[in-house]
């Protein structure tokens, strides 16, 4: 996320700002270790994993807020993957208590709701991670629902996955292409002006379909459009 899509990063941070958040980003945090894990690395994917707790460790954190929903999935897990160390067992299952996707997080505070009208159509893919991973799919919904004037449409087949599943769309090119027609046919059916989606291999592979198919359908994070839903300033 902070390579792609670091915009979406600082959206992130003034969206919880805005919401009376105090907010801390240490320096010293490195990669979750999903994408090693991923790929079969779970020795990197571990490393990682004890340097983040020491990390986050150090501060006393009423939650640990993610945007990216295979980084939130995989450090959920933590406590599984690191059960067997004896260090790091219970720290890691405390630490993986504390993440929050940001809509898991908002809908369990006193969450401000936008005060003035954002009269756009709008549909919600589920990020594979989100949804199946972390069985989180009401909140984002809801959060939206909330946002005077929106059109809120549910996109057909929204927990079908785009084709970008990590690196499915680079080792399994033709079949990822399938699924992302498919996904953004349904896409086309909403007549949605913005497709909200919670993980950054999602916003790139469907960025991608909104261009290779001339859909002109805008595809953002879900604290962008609640940032522009406040009127925050960039």
């Amino acid at each position: 996320m902070n390579v792609a899509f670091a915009g979406i990063n600082k959206d992130t941070v003034d969206v919880l700002l805005h919401n009376g958040c105090e907010v801390i980003t240490p320096r010293e945090q490195e990669c979750c270790g999903s994408l090693q894990a991923h790929s079969g690395d779970f020795e990197t994917a571990r490393r990682l994993a004890r340097h983040n707790i020491d990390v986050f460790s150090r501060y006393e954190l009423d939650a640990i807020v993610m945007n990216s929903a295979g980084c939130g999935a995989f450090m959920k897990e933590y406590g599984h993957y690191l059960n067997d160390d004896a260090m790091y067992a219970e720290k890691a299952r405390i630490l993986s208590t504390k993440i929050k996707d940001i809509s898991e997080f908002l809908i369990g505070i006193e969450f401000r709701i936008p005060t003035t009208q954002f009269n756009r159509r709008v549909a919600y893919h589920d990020a594979c991670h989100l949804a199946h991973a972390q069985k989180i799919t009401a909140e984002p919904r809801q959060l939206l629902s909330m946002i005077p004037g929106i059109d809120l449409v549910e996109l057909p087949e929204a927990s079908w996955c785009c084709g970008s599943a990590g690196i499915y769309n680079v080792v399994h090119y033709d079949d990822s292409m399938k699924l992302l027609k498919r996904k953004m046919d349904n896409v086309k059916s909403t007549g949605a002006e913005i497709i909200v989606a919670n993980n950054p291999g999602c916003l790139i592979q469907m960025e991608y379909g909104a261009e290779k198919y001339g859909s002109g359908v805008e595809i953002i994070h879900f604290s962008t459009l609640l940032k522009r839903a406040y009127r925050l300033p960039n």
